[in-house]
């Protein structure tokens, strides 16, 4: 099969869906949003169950559609979620194509060419929202390949019956590590580790503060004004109430990172060991940019440079939602609505 159309949107999760909202607005363009997940949600759908959105649900919204609140919730779980993109995806009739999953992108003259599995499209211009999900990073620790336990990274974590009594490591200071570790705090035999100490945010602190400090910083930048810090400068962990309620209870005592893992455990560099059955690695994601490899675009850390969203070296490519390197806060739900605007406006105007 071969089908040509001016846009091509590369991923429908809340990137995707907020771009194809974008250019469904601006009108006059043939799109279509290639998702290689069978059904809508993007990676919502694969986390752990008890995962909590950062910020009420009215400061986590798609342009166009408040998300609706989550009865008895004041941070909606990631069920809650799915559900909100799925019918955002319907409210606004954007034409998703699932599952296809892109295998490479290439010059091909005046166009690009999108090479799938089920088939290839020509494009005009090409937006990628494939996220990160699907890249978890593992760390390079010395003794990885010889514990005998099991290790597992934050994407193949669902719940803490399944580690009911056992010795567990978590790994990760961020976001991810806290909740982790909190989820995991009362019914095992639990360590957590951080590359430094842990840093909570002020309690009052949520998603909605994040993204408008991010905005803030992005701005004086822009305007050649001090730089204010990135979020980072404020912390590393929201303290959603699951998270809060461990630390305050005395359960989530991070320790320093060790040093290597042992057959049986792990080691520190003083030569204090703990005993483990399991290891969590929250160590984060890298992004997902395969598919756009024969571009030879790939600078420094893998990212790809852009100014805004627009390859420097393929103004006909856009990226969107890899984190704020697209764009502040873009890989959050309420953070990517913008820098999508931007994208299909810019992209509406190199092809008219």
């Amino acid at each position: 099969m071969s089908r040509a159309v001016d846009v091509i949107v590369i991923g429908g999760g809340q990137a995707g869906l907020a771009a194809g909202y974008h250019l469904r607005r601006l009108g006059g363009l043939d799109f279509a949003v290639l998702d290689a997940q069978p059904a809508p949600g993007g990676a919502w759908q694969h986390t752990w169950d008890s995962l909590r959105l950062f910020s009420p649900a009215a400061y986590s919204s798609l342009p166009g559609r408040l998300m609706p609140s989550q009865q008895g919730e004041t941070y909606p779980d990631a069920a809650h979620v799915v559900d909100y993109l799925t019918d955002y995806e319907q409210r606004y009739e954007l034409p998703v194509h699932r599952p296809v999953r892109v295998q490479a992108v290439r010059r091909d003259g005046e166009h690009l060419r999108v090479e799938t599995d089920s088939g290839t499209w020509r494009t005009r211009a090409v937006v990628s929202a494939t996220g990160s999900w699907t890249r978890p990073f593992l760390p390079s620790v010395p003794g990885r390949e010889v514990f005998q336990g099991r290790q597992l990274h934050t994407v193949e974590y669902r719940t803490p019956g399944e580690f009911a009594g056992l010795r567990v490591v978590v790994v990760g200071g961020g976001n991810s590590g806290a909740q982790v570790a909190a989820d995991l705090a009362y019914g095992t035999d639990l360590t957590w580790v951080t590359q430094r100490p842990a840093r909570f945010l002020a309690d009052d602190i949520d998603g909605r503060a994040l993204f408008d400090h991010a905005t803030a910083r992005r701005r004086a930048l822009d305007e050649g004004r001090d730089d204010v810090g990135g979020v980072a400068s404020l912390g590393d962990i929201v303290a959603v109430p699951p998270v809060r309620e461990a630390r305050d209870a005395g359960l989530l005592k991070a320790q320093p990172m060790f040093t290597r893992l042992t057959r049986t455990g792990v080691e520190w560099a003083d030569g204090t060991r703990a005993d483990a059955d399991v290891i969590i690695w929250c160590t984060g994601f890298r992004p997902a940019l395969a598919h756009l490899a024969p571009l030879g675009l790939r600078g420094p850390r893998g990212h790809i440079p852009t100014v805004g969203t627009e390859a420097v070296g393929e103004p006909r490519l856009h990226l969107l939602g890899y984190g704020d390197w697209t764009g502040p806060a873009s890989a959050t739900l309420i953070g990517v609505g913008r820098p999508a605007r931007e994208a299909a406006r810019s992209i509406a105007a190199l092809l008219h």
